[in-house]
């Protein structure tokens, strides 16, 4: 490999990290870093920080020690092309005299889909894409997913064991996992859109299922599967729905004058079809990405995140496991559906595992194939 590919794929890798900085804002946009270099040094580099704000390719000219004129441009995703919040990347690029884009993939977003790269060719510059797209595209995943399937991403997250059990046989889970693993916890509530529940986790343990830690970058909105509307009137959930949204999902046949009283209490309730073991899953997330919920946050209780699973559903999985043992036959599985009857047909995880010590125990992050 040349020098000059060996610094475009280093200046890429650059432009990535600062792309991942935007982590957790509230809009369903993707996350985007920049950088401008000539002569393979970094001449100005910027990010997209904020809904509304500038584009990463704007903050990076903004941030230039040196005129732009001539250098090249890397970006992890094509250049906007249409006015939205903000005017049009490529005219900016354009109007800069930039030489040359090196975009790592295209934006599918029906808006652009290739018209910022042509734009700028067609004003004179050199345009090159595909550097790294298998990053970008895995960086961006719940972006592309939403555009291209109207669904959002759906994490499962849960506390266990070292035998894999979420709550002794008389239901006691409060704590498996020590402080440094629920501050963690906390902080994933803190950069989605939504966070679900069904309906037993919500009589169990009466959760508020907000992020507790100051500075969250979004407020959830909180989303109770309860196919009969057994949740209580007087649940925190209910009592705080004015200040914190929340919806209740229940079946085509629950009690309308129950909807009601939690429509008055502030609740948004939403009906959908049933589905295997309870409420339509797939149908569920038609719905969240209807309103552009671009993560999911599934909290359990053992048999909704086995149905996930069970069903496909799941893209992450963030499971914090603490250094004790339960046992017990009775005592409650994390996945706790049907699960398969073939080794063959068990769910398989993509090949990068990330395990890591947090506090005394551990938190492994993966992705379903």
């Amino acid at each position: 490999m040349s020098r000059t590919a060996l610094d475009d794929v280093a200046l890429m890798r650059r432009a990535l990290r600062l792309a991942a900085r935007g982590q957790g804002r509230v809009e369903p946009n993707p996350m985007v870093g920049c950088v401008i270099a000539r002569a393979g040094r970094i001449i100005g580099e910027g990010y997209h920080r904020r809904f509304g704000g500038p584009h990463a390719e704007i903050e990076a000219l903004r941030r230039c020690r040196s005129t732009p004129r001539g250098a090249s441009v890397y970006v992890t995703l094509e250049p906007c092309c249409h006015f939205g919040k903000t005017p049009p990347c490529t005219r900016a690029l354009v109007a800069a005299g930039v030489g040359r884009v090196v975009a790592a993939m295209r934006d599918p977003h029906p808006l652009v889909g290739g018209r910022g790269l042509r734009e700028l060719r067609r004003a004179g510059i050199r345009v090159e894409s595909g550097l790294l797209a298998r990053e970008a595209g895995e960086l961006n995943a719940p972006y592309l997913k939403l555009l291209r399937r109207r669904r959002p991403w759906v994490i499962l997250k849960w506390a266990q064991s070292l035998d894999g059990k979420i709550a002794t046989r008389s239901g006691e889970s409060k704590w498996i996992t020590d402080a440094a693993c629920r501050a963690h916890a906390q902080r994933l509530r803190g950069r989605v859109d939504a966070i679900l529940v069904g309906c037993n986790t919500v009589l169990r343990d009466d959760p508020m299922l907000t992020c507790r830690l100051a500075g969250a970058r979004r407020v959830a909105t909180r989303v109770v599967l309860d196919t009969r509307l057994r949740t209580p009137l007087d649940a925190r959930l209910v009592r705080s729905a004015r200040r914190t949204p929340t919806w209740i999902v229940c079946g085509a046949g629950a009690s309308r004058s129950r909807a009601a009283a939690l429509q008055a209490a502030g609740c948004v309730v939403h009906r959908v079809p049933a589905g295997r073991d309870g409420l339509s899953l797939p149908a569920v997330l038609d719905l969240l990405g209807a309103r552009a919920m671009t993560n999911v946050l599934v909290e359990g209780g053992g048999r909704l995140l086995g149905s996930f699973v069970d069903q496909r559903l799941a893209d992450e999985f963030h499971i914090y496991v603490a250094p004790l043992l339960i046992g017990g036959g009775r005592a409650i599985s994390a996945l706790n559906a049907s699960g398969p009857a073939a080794l063959r047909d068990a769910l398989r995880l993509g090949k990068r595992v990330l395990v890591r010590r947090l506090g005394s125990g551990w938190l492994l992050q993966a992705r379903a194939r």
